[in-house]
């Protein structure tokens, strides 16, 4: 129910408002109350608060306009209701009035109850209106503000993000630069090794000649000169191995980045690299067995693929153990979408937590007294797998052997031919 106060100091006047609004339309549901003073109208609207003030410009204690100004204080913004009764008709009274705060007028017996009804109506309705757009504007203002914020945590965030692009970049930069003169550092490291082992070998070869003469025609009458002619031969052979170990990682390495990968059926690569490690094979009294059936085929360079099977077989022949025969299983397959190339052994074995971390790298021996070697096919076979995206597992035990598990790069080969399966001894072909 609406509250209106009426603020008269003539009773007959607000007695007479009271039932004009008391008996038409909408109006009788409102709730009336009575000042008939300023003070009492000021005593009263904290209490009463309401939703229209109907006041009487001339008053005993006051004038309309002085009370509204003090209502005005007592009232939020923009929540004042208002409807000044004027005197005479007085067009300047009613515009100072609606200047000052009023939301409309009415000038005293030029009205009845139906235009004070639709005027009192009228005004709460604005009023009411007034104040939703009040708080409309407030919350536009509430969101505006938070766009803002928004906008400017937005703004914060891009400038940060565009710097660390701009680190970034430079970083990238770096990083570009640093490996262009890594590759630059490593082309040239790798001629020089090249051009060093190739302008070794011929000196070399001339001091395995002079040597030679030397043994045929000097005469020693030491009784331990040949121990130490076996000596100068075994260090000039051993210095002849090492050179062209070194030119071959070299050439091996600068091969691969020419060539191009093609499908390579693994059983006939395997019967060739056999066929070139058969002396071993003999040696050795060697069986190896070979299953391809999960995988006959790998998309690989080929020369890369040979090179890699011909140092892991001949690792698991050099390195078998003495006390019984070489058995060495090959094979391929899918591991999680990837061909893997698995070389196993029953050999010498190594202990994978002394010498995992050193195991791939030049020059490394791990079983001198077994073989002759350099050390240089691990590093080798290692370097040609990693500079295709792959990677290498082992697993061995002292004594028992060694599994290497060649994780070549991820290209699903066609799957083409007959399942290959073979079992090779030290007598075959």
């Amino acid at each position: 129910m609406k509250k209106i106060l009426l603020v008269d100091d003539n009773e007959q006047d607000r007695v007479l408002y009271k039932r004009y609004l008391g008996k038409y339309g909408d109006c009788t549901r409102f709730e009336t109350h009575e000042a008939a003073s300023g003070d009492e109208a000021l005593a009263l609207f904290p209490k009463l608060r309401p939703d229209c003030v109907l006041l009487d410009y001339n008053l005993l204690d006051t004038d309309g306009l002085t009370l509204l100004e003090e209502l005005t204080k007592l009232a939020p913004p923009e929540s004042l209701c208002v409807v000044m009764i004027t005197g005479g008709g007085s067009e300047q009274l009613a515009v100072r009035a609606l200047n000052s705060g009023a939301l409309d007028y009415l000038v005293k017996q030029q009205f009845d109850q139906e235009l004070l009804c639709k005027t009192v109506t009228h005004a709460i309705e604005k009023n009411e209106w007034r104040q939703r757009t009040a708080r409309h504007h407030e919350e536009l203002k509430s969101v505006n503000r938070q766009l803002r914020a928004s906008v400017e945590e937005l703004t914060d965030a891009r400038q940060q993000i565009n710097h660390q692009n701009k680190l970034l970049t430079l970083a990238n930069q770096e990083l570009a630069a640093t490996n262009h003169e890594l590759a630059r550092t490593n082309a040239d490291l790798d001629n020089f090794v090249y051009a060093a082992s190739h302008d070794l070998r011929q000196p070399v070869h001339n001091l395995h000649g002079l040597f030679e003469e030397l043994r045929r025609t000097a005469t020693v009458t030491d009784t331990e000169a040949e121990i130490i002619w076996k000596l100068l031969d075994d260090s000039l052979r051993a210095l002849t191995t090492t050179i062209t170990d070194l030119a071959e990682v070299v050439q091996v390495a600068r091969q691969s980045g020419t060539q191009a990968a093609e499908s390579v059926v693994v059983a006939e690569l395997a019967n060739h690299v056999l066929q070139t490690l058969h002396p071993q094979l003999l040696a050795a009294q060697a069986e190896v067995q070979t299953d391809f059936t999960a995988l006959p085929e790998l998309t690989y360079v080929r020369s890369n693929l040979r090179t890699i099977l011909l140092n892991l077989l001949a690792n698991a022949l050099k390195y078998r153990h003495p006390d019984r025969p070489a058995r060495v299983l090959l094979r391929t397959y899918l591991a999680a979408g990837q061909p893997v190339l698995e070389v196993q052994d029953n050999g010498l074995g190594m202990n994978m937590q002394l010498h995992g971390k050193e195991l791939f790298q030049l020059f490394r021996r791990f079983h001198p007294q077994a073989s002759a070697g350099t050390g240089v096919g691990l590093f080798l076979v290692n370097r040609l797998v990693q500079a295709q995206g792959g990677r290498i597992e082992v697993e061995s035990q002292v004594g028992q052997g060694t599994t290497f598990r060649v994780y070549l790069r991820s290209v699903a080969p066609g799957i083409v031919g007959a399942a290959a399966s073979q079992h090779v001894t030290s007598g075959g072909s």
